[in-house]
């Protein structure tokens, strides 16, 4: 069975549109998080969120190009491009046919939808764009990394909700290790803070609504934690086989050994009180990696900040990990990021490689009580400096989707 490992990261986030970028103010704390600049704002519960800043399209594309591009898919193929660049791959001189992308989106082209539709109503049919559909579609940033790198391989755009990062790479280390392929482009890609989106998470009573303090609204199992906070961007890493690395002589920054999934069967939005899907997600990643729990030297949990979701992850984490769990740092990267939904999971895992590599776990930015009631206690809100070898990497979404990933430091 093929050992797979990480050669290439991208990323397009609230924090910063370069790996070093984001990972340098994540140990900072610094938040990614603001007033959204629209004029709908005033209207809304929640006027806050993670946006993108100093994303040029058109300057980076093409005009033409990114006119043809829902900025969900900008963002997939802006991450991809990095990823690639990173990587060193130079795809004319390998086997396109062995090479895949597995790039999915929670919601795919909300911005494209509601442009086309207020066109329809304002300017009537005959006006709306014949790229509507191609644009909208959550299978596109996917299709488009495939069509514009002419990756020839296995495609496709899971569509697991927010654990859609996860299970992205996790399929595609999947993939690798059945020698299907050779290399595979994977992550998630989110572009969804639009007045409608922010108004059904708001009217939910999902969201924070610390709009006069926005640095500080997402709180991960904090006690006055009061809703997630909604963000976009992507996260890409490219995968391939130890083997074909090493042929190349490619730099290999970590290696991703375990994939775990389950289904909560519970509720829609909900998740399972209990965390018992979380659970059997992380136990299963364990054991796909051959490691025990004890073996665990830091988490990356999903943590959105939700009184309810928080709750089930830490007791998920206590009943799994037992004695072993008071050791094991705990990190919430939304703290600062933002809940990137489909992009989260991507993201997040390029973070738990910078921590492997460095020996430092990022701080759970904004947490001044931990809830008691998660369990918890040890989620360190300075950068903490430690000897890391094991990372797992929770993502849990809508419909109780539950996609865990183990990635461990490479060693010959």
């Amino acid at each position: 069975m093929e050992r797979v490992v990480v050669t290439g990261m991208g990323v397009i986030s609230p924090l910063g549109n370069k790996v070093e970028e984001m990972w340098s103010r994540m140990l900072n704390g610094d938040s990614g998080i603001a007033r959204v600049d629209a004029p709908y704002t005033d209207k809304l519960k929640t006027q806050i969120a993670g946006v993108v800043g100093s994303f040029d399209a058109e300057g980076r594309f093409g005009r033409k190009e990114a006119r043809k591009m829902d900025r969900f898919v900008q963002f997939a193929v802006a991450a991809a491009e990095q990823a690639i660049d990173d990587s060193g791959l130079k795809l004319d001189e390998i086997d396109r046919d062995r090479v895949g992308v597995y790039v999915g989106s929670g919601i795919g082209g909300l911005n494209t939808l509601l442009e086309q539709d207020g066109i329809l109503r304002e300017r009537g049919p005959d006006r709306v764009s014949p790229m509507l559909v191609p644009m909208l579609i959550a299978n596109m940033a996917a299709a488009t990394i495939s069509i514009r790198f002419g990756a020839t391989g296995p495609t496709l755009a899971p569509v697991t909700a927010c654990s859609i990062g996860n299970t992205s790479i996790g399929e595609a280390m999947r993939l690798i290790r059945l020698g299907i392929a050779d290399v595979v482009i994977a992550g998630g890609a989110e572009a969804t803070i639009t007045e409608i989106s922010l108004a059904s998470f708001g009217n939910a009573h999902a969201l924070s609504t610390r709009n006069d303090d926005p640095t500080r609204a997402s709180r991960p199992f904090d006690a006055d934690r009061d809703g997630f906070v909604m963000a976009e961007g992507a996260g890409i890493v490219v995968l391939e086989s130890l083997a074909h690395a090493r042929r190349r002589e490619a730099r290999i920054y970590a290696e991703v050994t375990g994939y775990g999934a389950s289904s909560d069967a519970y509720h829609v939005v909900a998740t399972h009180p209990e965390g018992e899907g979380a659970q059997k997600a992380m136990r299963t990643a364990l054991a796909d990696a051959g490691i025990q729990p004890s073996e665990v030297d830091v988490i990356s949990a999903h943590a959105t900040s939700t009184g309810v979701g928080d709750r089930s992850e830490g007791q998920a984490i206590i009943r799994l990990f037992g004695e072993h769990a008071a050791r094991i740092p705990v990190t919430a990267n939304k703290s600062m990021l933002g809940h990137m939904l489909g992009a989260a999971g991507g993201v997040e895992a390029i973070a738990l490689i910078q921590s492997l590599r460095s020996g430092i776990v990022p701080p759970t930015a904004n947490l001044q009580q931990l809830d008691a009631e998660c369990g918890l206690t040890n989620v360190p809100t300075k950068p903490l400096e430690a000897p890391l070898r094991t990372g797992l990497s929770n993502s849990f979404g809508f419909g109780g989707h539950n996609a865990v990933i183990v990635i461990q430091r490479y060693e010959e």
